[in-house]
C-alpha cells in the first residue's frame, strides 16, 4: 500500500455474524490503513440476536442501516450492504472499501469494486470461504484481534512471550510459500528486499498475516522457521536498517 497518503475507506459491517465486542480492534485495525469516510452496519435490529450491537454504535459513530428479514435462514443484510456499496462507490468520494463479513455472498461484491479501482480489505472469521478472502486485496482474520500478540518489550526483557494459540501452524507449506516469494523477487545474490517480500506474499495470499502464526511482524515469524538467513543493512540515516531475506542452502 502506497504511504503517501490517507486512504478514504467506506466500512461496512454485517452484524448478523460479526461479535459486538470485537469492534474497537476492528477499528483500529482498520486506522492502519486509511480513514474512514462511511460508517455503516446492517442487520435487522428487530431480533434479539443483534441487540448487543446497539450499545456501541453510538460510542464509535457507527449507522445503524435496517434490513428486515423477509426470508427465514436468510442473511438480511446481504442486498443491503451490496446496494449501497455501489452506490458509494459511484459518488467517487472513497479509495476503498473495508467489508466485515464471514459471508461468501460478498465476493462478487469484492470482485466489482476491485474492478473499478477500489482498494478492497475484507476482515472475517477464519471459517470464511476461500473465495471471499481471495476476492480482497487483504483479508484479516477478526481472531487475530482478540488476542494477545508477543511485543518487543517483553522480548527485550527476556520474557517469554504471552501468545495465544496460533491461528495456523508454521510448517513446511509456510516454509515453501516464503522461499517460493523470496526467489520470485531476489537479486542474482538470492536476496530479497523485506518490505517487498512481505508485499509479494499478500499478493499471492491476500490473507497472509504474520499474526496468523502468533507474531505481530514478518521478520519475527521468518527468523522462527530457522529456513532463512536474514541481513540488516545499514543506511546512512541513524537507527535505520534495510532488511534483506534469503534462503538457506539446502544441505
Amino acid at each position: 500500500m502506497e504511504n503517501t497518503k490517507d486512504l478514504r475507506l467506506a466500512i461496512l459491517i454485517d452484524a448478523d455474524n460479526i461479535p459486538s465486542r470485537l469492534i474497537s480492534g476492528i477499528l483500529e485495525e482498520i486506522a492502519k490503513y486509511g480513514v474512514p469516510t462511511f460508517k455503516r452496519i446492517y442487520a435487522d435490529w428487530t431480533k434479539p440476536h443483534v441487540m448487543n450491537w446497539k450499545g456501541v454504535l453510538l460510542d464509535h459513530a457507527i449507522t445503524p442501516v435496517q434490513q428486515y428479514s423477509y426470508t427465514t435462514g436468510k442473511n438480511s443484510s446481504d442486498s443491503a450492504m451490496i446496494i449501497d456499496a455501489m452506490d458509494i462507490l459511484y459518488t467517487g468520494r472513497v479509495d476503498g472499501f473495508c467489508l466485515v463479513s464471514s459471508d461468501s455472498d460478498f465476493t462478487r461484491l469484492a470482485t466489482r469494486l476491485r474492478e473499478a479501482g477500489m482498494r478492497v480489505f475484507g476482515m472475517g472469521e477464519q471459517k470464511t470461504p476461500s473465495a471471499f478472502r481471495a476476492a480482497c486485496d487483504k483479508f484479516i482474520y477478526i481472531e487475530i484481534l482478540d488476542q494477545p500478540i508477543a511485543t518487543p518489550l517483553q522480548e527485550s526483557k527476556n520474557e517469554k512471550p504471552k501468545r495465544e494459540k496460533a491461528l495456523n501452524k508454521a510448517d513446511q507449506k509456510l516454509v515453501s510459500l516464503i522461499r517460493s516469494s523470496i526467489n520470485d523477487i531476489a537479486d542474482e545474490n538470492g536476496w530479497a528486499f523485506l518490505g517487498e517480500l512481505g508485499s509479494f506474499l499478500l499478493k499471492k495470499r491476500p490473507d497472509f498475516d504474520p499474526r496468523n502464526y502468533g507474531f505481530e511482524k514478518l521478520l519475527p515469524l521468518i527468523k522462527s522457521l530457522n529456513s532463512f538467513e536474514i541481513d540488516e543493512r545499514e543506511t546512512n540515516r541513524k537507527n535505520v536498517k534495510l532488511v534483506y531475506v534469503r534462503a538457506k542452502k539446502n544441505k
